[in-house]
């Protein structure tokens, strides 16, 4: 533990920025505003909507707006997406521009040809990023690469860096894990990595160093006691029950993880994932669209298979574009009794139901491991007992998913839609059918991605670090004519071949030639985590990191975005620009810059295949031969092998 002490005060600067924090505006309501004048300065953190009409977790019914809420069939963008389409497209250039003109392709003028297809948005780079589930490792790791590709963070924009990439960017996914990251960027108002790390006086977000089974434990307004905690959730959950609405553990589940990722009081119960679409810098196209996603599951069943149903959350619906539920819900009247796919004439319309802490619940149902690690936390064994009998009782009512009752596809699509004779919609954790990685949003034909930056904290080996498990799920539902419903995606080889060849260590190409691709399929950049400075391969149900760690474990996904800040290869953000634009030059016949062919011969997968299986248990070694301290210099300092021995050591001890 020495070793770990002597590092711990560097450490605890391990940053991705400096002591300065970016202030964005914010715009909340009164009653907001009082509480928070209360808690000290939490004014860098902007915040959704509190806009349930109940004030409180609990749905209320309302007026139906005149043109009634309808289920739309799933063949083209919904309305509401192509009208923000039209300004988020147009809004990416000038980022855009920036972006690929820092990334300096050799003889390539990057701010000629933006400028030539400035008037041909569909000529235009599509861009989307993708973050994976796995618990708390897959947040902070994911986290580190969207600082890493933010020009907010301090630094970002210096030579080898690749700040402006989310900026240039029209789509954000997560799931489970990777869905609180995004849930919590997005519900604070797409606050930066850095701000929501730092924090400030009072505020629990990101504190993630007392489990989330025992409550927040700074002193703020926010802050509770552990019986107070689940007192408080208990109390705000039966709000729901006592408004006539059934409850499942995904309720307590969804409003303790909001005390951590919310910075509002109590976790913000009235913030609903829908008041993302009323935001500002959302309606003006300035910020990227996010997506979580869900697995559906068959009334009755506990499986979860390869051709579920998937569906997609986005602040303006709920729905799924396979064939069999080919449907989506408005999300803000989701609540609503809908049938056959309308609110009938003589019923209510309903708001509130989309809770945002319940929406990245159901993203990340397979929470209910964590009860399987309860014994281990600090949690009084009274408070276990009670906690754990809870959440017991629950699942023997088969209640251990996520309920969306009334099911809004009730009487929807009744030729293939799975729950159309259910009264709830079953919801589950979105990587239980293997699709780790959310890639399913961005491959939908009708949204014309052209590059997706995936990045995969996935635990497929024993030692947690991913082996493409994801990337062969999604390959293998898109040769499904049953379900893959027109969704083209590169081949993928076996997971051996991952191991074997290095896939699962560095980053690679999937997709490189379009011409090879039977369908629209976007170019694949594979992010897999890895050990650059720290160990990041922290089991998926840890449930507790104090700051030093979980400050390290976001600076390796730092390391892992931009190799090692350029160590490893000075061209590697040349690189990434060369896969964003690859497609563009596809479409306007631009040949291709020399760099950029000698990019994809490095990092596209050539279709070698070593399906030889992997001997013991993978093992990674550090990738980076020393340890970023930040400081005041940022990124730029750096400390020898010694440095890397005592902070490896020292991460093994805790």
């Amino acid at each position: 533990m020495k070793l770990f002490a002597a590092v711990s005060a560097c450490a605890a600067s391990l940053t991705l920025c400096g002591a300065n924090t970016i202030v964005l505006a914010r715009n909340p309501s009164p009653e907001v505003f009082a509480a928070e004048a209360l808690a000290g300065p939490l004014t860098a953190l902007k915040r959704a909507l509190p806009n349930s009409p109940s004030g409180g977790y609990a749905p209320k019914p309302v007026d139906c707006p005149a043109n009634r809420p309808t289920i739309r069939k799933a063949s083209s963008l919904s309305p509401n997406e192509t009208s923000w389409l039209e300004l988020r497209r147009n809004y990416t250039l000038d980022p855009m521009t920036s972006w690929l003109s820092r990334m300096n392709i050799s003889g390539f003028d990057a701010t000629s040809y933006m400028n030539g297809i400035r008037n041909n948005v569909s000529a235009v780079p599509n861009i989307g990023l993708a973050v994976s589930g796995g618990g708390y490792r897959a947040l902070m790791n994911g986290a580190g690469f969207l600082a890493a590709a933010d020009n907010r963070t301090n630094n970002a924009t210096n030579t080898g860096q690749i700040g402006g990439l989310l900026q240039a960017a029209t789509y954000v996914a997560g799931l489970s894990g990777g869905g609180w990251l995004v849930g919590s960027i997005y519900t604070n108002n797409f606050s930066s990595v850095q701000d929501l790390r730092d924090g400030s006086k009072g505020s629990s977000v990101w504190q993630f160093g007392n489990s989330i089974f025992e409550g927040p434990a700074s002193d703020g307004i926010q802050i509770l006691s552990t019986a107070s905690y689940f007192s408080t959730i208990q109390d705000e959950v039966s709000t729901k029950e006592d408004a006539g609405y059934n409850t499942s553990i995904t309720d307590y589940w969804g409003r303790a993880l909001s005390y951590q990722l919310v910075n509002a009081t109590n976790g913000g119960p009235s913030y609903t994932f829908s008041s993302i679409a009323l935001e500002p810098n959302f309606q003006s196209g300035s910020i990227p669209m996010p997506f979580l996603v869900s697995d559906g599951r068959t009334p009755g069943t506990t499986i979860v298979s390869l051709n579920s149903t998937v569906y997609e959350f986005n602040p303006f619906e709920l729905g799924s574009w396979d064939p069999t539920t080919y449907g989506f819900a408005p999300l803000q009247y989701v609540g609503s009794n809908f049938s056959g796919g309308v609110v009938p004439s003589d019923g209510s319309c309903v708001e509130g139901f989309d809770q945002a802490g319940f929406v990245m619940g159901t993203s990340s149902t397979l929470f209910n491991q964590f009860l399987l690690q309860i014994n281990t936390t600090a949690i009084p064994q009274t408070l276990k007992n009670i906690f754990t009998d809870l959440l017991n009782d629950l699942g023997e009512d088969n209640n251990d998913i996520a309920q969306w009752q009334p099911n809004p596809f009730l009487g929807y699509n009744n030729a293939t839609n799975r729950n159309f004779d259910s009264q709830q919609l079953t919801l589950v954790d979105g990587g239980e059918d293997g699709q780790n990685i959310p890639l399913y949003p961005l491959i939908q034909p009708q949204r014309h991605v052209d590059v997706i930056f995936a990045v995969d904290s996935s635990a497929d080996t024993t030692y947690n670090w991913p082996n493409g498990t994801s990337l062969v799920a999604t390959y293998q539902r898109s040769l499904n004519n049953t379900i893959e419903n027109g969704t083209a995606f590169p081949s993928i080889p076996d997971q051996n071949t991952f191991v074997n060849l290095g896939l699962n260590n560095r980053p690679t190409f999937f997709g490189c030639n379009s011409s090879n691709i039977t369908g629209p399929a976007p170019l694949i950049v594979y992010l897999p985590n890895a050990p650059y400075i720290t160990l990041s391969n922290v089991s998926t149900f840890d449930p507790e990191y104090n700051d030093t760690q979980r400050d390290a474990i976001i600076r390796n996904g730092y390391e892992v975005a931009t190799l090692g800040n350029g160590t490893l290869d000075a061209q590697w953000p040349a690189c990434m620009a060369c896969a964003a634009l690859s497609r563009s030059f596809d479409r306007t016949g631009m040949k291709v810059p020399d760099q950029c062919t000698q990019c994809f011969e490095r990092y596209c997968w050539n279709g070698t295949t070593d399906a030889t299986p992997v001997a013991g248990n993978y093992t990674p070694a550090f990738k980076v031969g020393a340890v970023s301290l930040g400081g005041a210099a940022g990124l730029g300092v750096r400390v020898g092998m010694v440095g890397v021995v005592a902070f490896a050591v020292g991460m093994l001890l805790l």
